[in-house]
């Protein structure tokens, strides 16, 4: 399954590099649920909550179903 999220994460990237951010995977819990870590710009923006539900969690639950929710970790 990390792969499966490696490579959704790798679609997600672009899209924040160009705002002068990143994400990275930190690990995949018991439960399915991913953390990643914004990183750059992304890390300390006031839209981070919404990019994570609107593009990470959209993106990681609608290709892998096995993912039951994502959260952000420092």
């Amino acid at each position: 399954m990390e792969k499966k999220v490696e490579a959704a994460l790798a679609q997600i990237r672009p899209i924040l590099q160009r705002d002068g951010g990143d994400i990275e995977l930190v690990k995949i819990t018991e439960d399915n649920v991913v953390q990643v870590r914004l990183k750059g710009h992304c890390a300390g923006c006031p839209g981070a909550r919404m990019t994570l539900s609107n593009i990470v969690q959209q993106v990681l639950m609608s290709s892998i179903p096995e993912v039951k929710g994502v959260e952000a970790v420092d």
